[in-house]
């Protein structure tokens, strides 16, 4: 924890919003590989793995959510802004990077979903590469809930490139490691220390082949069949993954 602290002070050190895009993304991509290296996180990448030789620009990545780990697994890979619920600004460790590398929603406002779609357009069309977690929570890894279809849109409005991807934690015996969840009434500081207990955690990101929204059809283009269609794909990935043998 000595080392995790040291990072999180190092990166607060540094005024992230006047630092140009290419060093943020740089420094960002760091800080997550060594908050990961801290937890003792082992990331496995596999599948459609974005390209790293060259910037990246209008890319959504869609994934099923199980922990606060995942996003720092994916910006490990490569930077992205994530959907954030507003009270995560407050988070210890990861507030400070979630102000400069979030858009914010606060779920209490009754048009928040409209603002939040238009928000996420502009920054797609600009050429940001976003996150987005559709379950709206997280679960223990055993089942994917319902994926929300409202932002979607936001990819299908800005002719994205979307990566599904399959998010899991592996345990050593087989099936889920349900330890590395954050879900359910555990709080951010007892969850940290639970992934601290475990032996040698392990996510495995499979990156399922990109969707280019430009190339589908008008009736693929609907947001409710599109967030289906990503939905089966990311379901079908992760029962291949928990069939795997050990």
């Amino acid at each position: 924890m000595i080392w995790l602290t040291m990072v999180g002070l190092f990166i607060a050190a540094i005024p992230l919003p006047l630092v140009n895009e290419y060093k943020r993304s740089r420094l960002i991509r760091w800080w997550c590989k060594s908050l990961l290296s801290a937890f003792n996180i082992r990331v496995i990448r596999s599948g459609f793995i974005p390209p790293t030789d060259r910037p990246l620009h209008n890319v959504m990545v869609v994934a099923n959510h199980i922990s606060w780990s995942d996003i720092h697994a994916l910006n490990s890979v490569t930077p992205l802004k994530f959907i954030a619920k507003s009270e995560i600004k407050n988070w210890p460790i990861f507030g400070y990077l979630a102000k400069t590398n979030a858009i914010f929603i606060d779920r209490t406002k009754r048009h928040e979903a409209a603002n939040t779609v238009e928000t996420l357009t502009e920054n797609l069309k600009a050429g940001a590469n976003v996150c987005l977690f559709p379950e709206g929570t997280t679960t223990t890894g055993n089942e994917v809930m319902p994926f929300k279809s409202s932002l979607i849109q936001a990819a299908i409005q800005a002719e994205s490139t979307i990566y599904p991807v399959a998010i899991y934690y592996p345990h050593p015996n087989g099936g889920s490691n349900t330890q590395m969840a954050y879900a359910g009434q555990i709080t951010l500081t007892e969850s940290m220390r639970q992934v601290l207990l475990q032996r040698a955690p392990v996510v495995e990101l499979r990156f399922l082949a990109p969707i280019q929204v430009k190339n589908l059809t008008e009736a693929e283009k609907d947001r409710r069949v599109l967030t289906a269609h990503i939905q089966q794909l990311i379901t079908n990935a992760l029962f291949e993954q928990k069939a795997k043998p050990l």
